[in-house]
């Protein structure tokens, strides 16, 4: 079967996906495609013979007119330019915008122009969306940055208060016999106190900084990767640190015997479920989450705030330490006595000459002093269990993971 030239026209003008329209020299439209009738909202044939100027809203006319006749004088290709911001206007008088590209070619000696079109109207809504959501990101990075430094300023003050502390005692027991044993050891908590500070600041920080400094690089709409990379980087390296702060300032309670607890009674699932989600974005690669029990009957009578941040402290440190493509369980239960959490995870396990000092002030394990930590967290954890009437226990291996049980009494003993 064979098909004339202008057959075969018809059909490879139909099949472009772009909307495509052929005009004359007079800018009268003289071909119009399916998708070029569908964006301009025409039905078939109804473009036929009709001016170029029925396509363009009537404020941008009479440029358009300028550089239509200059397109045809210089007869060059015009390609899709991103850039440019261009607007055409629907049978039914709705403005639009789009992107257009140009090519001018002879039939018989006479000129004509061939424009392809691409309506655009979703992807600028988008990068609107996209900007927006720059902006606060923005602002965000702005706040936290702010509450970092309050929170620096409140740790230096702290460190201050430390060092007349250790000042203090050292004056008051100056002929004491034991005067000397007390002095190094104020002296060695507080050495290794600023050296914890030093380096876990000192590479969060470095972080901050060299993502803001790459940020100001990517400013072009198509590096927006690029751009959530370096706020995703800045965003998380300042919870890390905000999260630093609150145990050291937590600590200072503790000591201080500060803590108010706020005792409430609420359902158990409400609190798991939050725990659950917040982690799930700390997952490494193949992790994944599994409880066994469903708490919606579970009622307690606890501080819910403290029991958020032991459950959150202990699945944290479960996902930290386990390697990627293993499973946490969460395992919640009730005796007579006691709501019941068990955290098993696969992980690296603590070393068993290391066990007796876990829930020791600022001690790590031989086999973790590679991965970020403060060693204060599992301290923070059994001084509220306690305060609280609960315990926390357990059972550990070296390279096959370790089981966590935490214990709060379903009658408040305080």
């Amino acid at each position: 079967m064979s098909f004339s030239n202008q057959h075969i026209f018809n059909i490879l003008f139909e099949a472009i996906p772009e909307g495509a329209i052929i005009a004359n020299d007079k800018q009268h439209i003289i071909a119009a495609n399916s998708s070029a009738e569908e964006i301009f909202g025409y039905k078939k044939g109804e473009l036929i013979n009709q001016p170029l100027n029925i396509l363009i809203p009537s404020k941008y006319q009479l440029n358009h007119k300028t550089h239509f006749s200059n397109f045809l004088k210089n007869k060059t290709i015009r390609k899709i330019n991103y850039d440019l911001n261009f607007y055409g206007i629907t049978k039914s008088k709705k403005e639009f915008p789009l992107e257009i590209g140009l090519n001018p070619f002879e039939i018989d000696e006479k000129l004509f122009i061939i424009a392809l079109i691409i309506d655009v109207t979703k992807r600028k809504e988008t990068d609107k969306k996209i900007k927006n959501i720059n902006i606060k990101l923005e602002k965000t990075v702005k706040e936290k940055t702010a509450e970092l430094k309050n929170k620096i300023k409140q740790l230096t003050e702290v460190n201050i208060s430390l060092k007349r502390e250790i000042k203090k005692r050292i004056e008051g027991e100056a002929e004491i016999k034991n005067a000397l044993q007390k002095e190094q050891e104020l002296n060695s908590l507080k050495t290794k106190f600023l050296s914890l500070v030093s380096h876990e600041f000192k590479t969060p920080l470095s972080g901050i900084l060299t993502s803001s400094m790459l940020l100001d690089k990517y400013k072009l709409s198509n590096q927006q990767d690029k751009r959530d990379k370096h706020i995703e980087t800045i965003t998380q390296k300042v919870h890390y640190l905000n999260d630093i702060l609150n145990n050291f300032l937590s600590i200072e309670s503790i000591d201080a015997s500060n803590v108010n607890y706020k005792f409430t009674t609420f359902n158990l699932s409400k609190i798991v479920n939050e725990v659950v989600y917040n982690a799930n974005m700390l997952l490494k690669s193949g992790q994944k989450i599994n409880i066994s029990s469903d708490t919606n009957d579970y009622v307690l009578y606890q501080d819910e705030k403290i029991l958020e941040l032991i459950l959150s402290y202990l699945l944290y440190n479960s996902i930290k330490y386990s390697l990627e493509n293993t499973t946490i369980d969460l395992d919640i239960y009730q005796d007579t006595e006691s709501t019941i959490f068990k955290f098993i995870d696969e992980g690296i396990g603590i070393p068993e000459k290391d066990q007796k000092f876990i829930f020791n002030r600022y001690f790590r394990a031989e086999n973790v002093l590679h991965i970020q930590g403060t060693g204060i967290g599992l301290n923070i954890v059994k001084s509220h269990l306690e305060n609280l009437g609960g315990s926390i226990s357990f059972e550990s291996k070296e390279n096959k993971g370790s089981i966590f049980i935490v214990k709060l009494p379903l009658i408040r003993t305080l």
